[in-house]
């Protein structure tokens, strides 16, 4: 057996479709109307208590996973999600002891979305700072391999 990615259940399709694809820039696989695949792995499903046959009730917010994407600017993302209303922040650009800065906000459903910035993204700018392989290594508790790779 092998994952084969996440279904989250939404209120209004067109609202959680348009804001994937065309916000979050995600590439639509497949819509079904009542069902869409994104490429990497992820799907959006409306009328969920008549897929699973069952009255789930849909917790908002859930506050029990999150979507994660990665970026290269993270303050385009900030700026732009910022921007966009009825999204509600949960918090600003915060900073990780290993160096990843990251956002987290609520999609329209109320599914927590995180956007951080990607390693090799931490790694290139520790060094463009002037921090050493060595202490970029450190500092992001990765493999000095790892860091030489994006000199």
């Amino acid at each position: 057996m092998k994952f084969d990615g996440t279904l989250i259940a939404v209120s209004d399709m067109e609202t959680a479709k348009d804001f994937y694809e065309n916000v979050l820039e995600q590439t639509i696989l497949m819509d079904l109307g009542t069902h869409v695949a994104f490429e990497n792995g992820f799907s959006l499903q409306s009328d969920y208590a008549e897929l699973v046959g069952e009255d789930l009730p849909v917790q908002k917010p859930a506050n029990s996973f999150q979507l994660y994407f990665e970026t290269e600017d993270l303050e385009k993302w900030y700026e732009k999600i910022s921007k966009i209303n009825g999204i509600t922040m949960i918090h600003g650009i915060k900073e990780y002891p290993w160096g990843q800065r990251d956002i987290r906000f609520y999609d329209f459903d109320q599914h927590i979305i995180e956007v951080a910035e990607s390693m090799e993204s931490v790694v290139k700018r520790f060094l463009k700072e002037g921090l050493s392989v060595e202490e970029t290594a450190k500092r992001t508790m990765y493999p000095v391999e790892f860091v030489k790779s994006f000199i």
